[in-house]
C-alpha cells in the first residue's frame, strides 16, 4: 500500500480526527528536531484509535504512538508507517472517588485540575510536561512522587484493538518503567486515586516545586528534559558536571550550563547532533567514573 492509500483509508476510519502525510515531526516534540512521518493520524475518539490500531495490525503497517513529545528524540530520517498522535484526547473529570484523565491530557493540567477539586497526591506532577499516556508509559516522577503512587487503574487498547482495564500488579512498575513500555498496550485513560486536601496547602506545595524546577532547569531552551536515568546511589547530572562536560557542544546541541542532566537544543540542532552528544557524555562518564549512564529519553525513527 502506498502512503496516499493509507491516508485515504484512515480518513474513513477516523473522520472526526485529522490525517496528514509527510508531516514534519519536529513541530510535535519539545526538542524541536526530527524528520517526517509517512502518516500522522490525530484521532478524536477512543473508537478511532481502535480503528487505527486494528487497521495497522491487519495491514502490517508500523504504528508509533506520540503524545506531547516531551521525552522523545525523533531521528532526522523520520518515522515510517503511521504515527498516532494523542494530544486531542485531553478530557478529565471526576467519577465517584476517582479522578480520570484521557491519554492526551497534559499531566501538568491534570495536577492543576486536582488542585481545583481540592484533591492531593498529584503535586509532584505540576512540572512534568508530558501527557497522561506518556506519564504512565515511563512511570513519570519528580520530587519524591511517581505515577505508580496514585494510579488506581487504566483503560487501554491491546495489540488486537480490544479495550482492556489494567490495575495492580499488571502495571509491572519499575523506575521509569511500566508494562506500557513493552508495546503491548496503548493508554487511553488513567484513573487516579487521590485524597481530599486543603487547597491552600496543595497550592503551596505546587508553587514550591514549580519554583525549584524553574530555578534549576534550563526551560529557556528546547530539550527532552532529563536525558539519563538516575544511576543507583548517584545522580547523572552530578557525574556529568564532575566530568567537566557542561557547555560541551556537538553542532547545535549543548550540555546545559544550568543543569548538567539536560542537553538542550541551543542552536538549530539536528537529532544526529543530539544523539552524538548523548553518546559522548556516556563515554566520558564511563571513562571517568566507570558508570554506564542509561538514557531516560526515548530515541525513535530512522537515521
Amino acid at each position: 500500500m502506498n502512503i496516499s492509500e493509507i491516508q485515504e483509508d484512515l480518513q474513513q476510519l477516523a473522520p472526526a480526527g485529522t490525517v496528514k502525510s509527510h508531516e514534519v515531526l519536529k513541530d510535535y516534540v519539545f526538542t524541536q528536531m526530527g524528520g517526517r512521518a509517512d502518516i500522522l493520524a490525530e484521532p478524536a475518539t477512543y473508537e478511532e484509535i481502535q480503528n487505527i490500531v486494528t487497521y495497522a495490525r491487519k495491514n502490517d503497517i508500523p504504528l508509533t504512538v506520540l503524545g506531547n513529545g516531551s521525552n522523545v528524540i525523533i531521528r532526522d530520517g523520520g518515522i515510517r508507517g503511521i504515527v498516532l498522535q494523542t494530544s486531542g484526547l485531553n478530557g478529565m473529570g471526576i467519577q465517584g472517588d476517582l479522578l480520570y484523565a484521557q491519554c492526551g491530557a497534559k499531566i501538568i493540567d491534570v495536577s492543576r485540575y486536582a488542585l481545583e477539586q481540592e484533591l492531593a497526591g498529584l503535586e509532584f506532577a505540576c512540572g512534568i510536561p508530558g501527557t497522561v499516556g506518556g506519564a504512565l508509559y515511563m512511570n513519570a516522577g519528580a520530587y519524591g512522587g511517581e505515577v505508580k503512587d496514585v494510579l488506581q487503574s487504566a483503560l487501554a487498547i491491546n495489540k488486537a484493538g480490544q479495550l482492556v482495564t489494567l490495575q495492580g500488579d499488571e502495571f509491572q512498575w519499575g523506575y521509569r518503567q511500566s508494562v506500557f513500555a513493552s508495546g503491548e498496550y496503548i493508554v487511553l485513560e488513567a484513573r487516579f486515586a487521590l485524597i481530599p486536601g486543603d487547597s491552600a496547602l496543595i497550592k503551596a506545595s505546587m508553587d514550591e516545586l514549580t519554583y525549584l524546577r524553574e530555578s534549576k532547569q534550563p526551560l529557556e531552551y528546547p530539550s527532552c528534559g532529563s536525558v539519563f536515568k538516575r544511576p543507583p546511589g548517584r545522580y547523572a547530572g552530578q557525574l556529568i558536571q564532575e566530568s567537566g562536560l557542561q557547555g560541551t557542544r556537538i553542532g547545535g546541541a549543548e550540555v546545559s550550563r544550568k543543569h548538567a542532566g539536560f542537553i538542550v537544543n541551543a542552536d538549530n540542532a539536528t537529532a544526529s547532533d543530539y544523539i552524538g552528544l548523548i553518546q559522548h557524555v556516556r563515554a566520558a562518564v564511563k571513562d571517568k567514573f566507570g558508570v554506564e549512564l542509561e538514557t531516560e529519553v526515548e530515541i525513535i525513527g530512522e537515521e
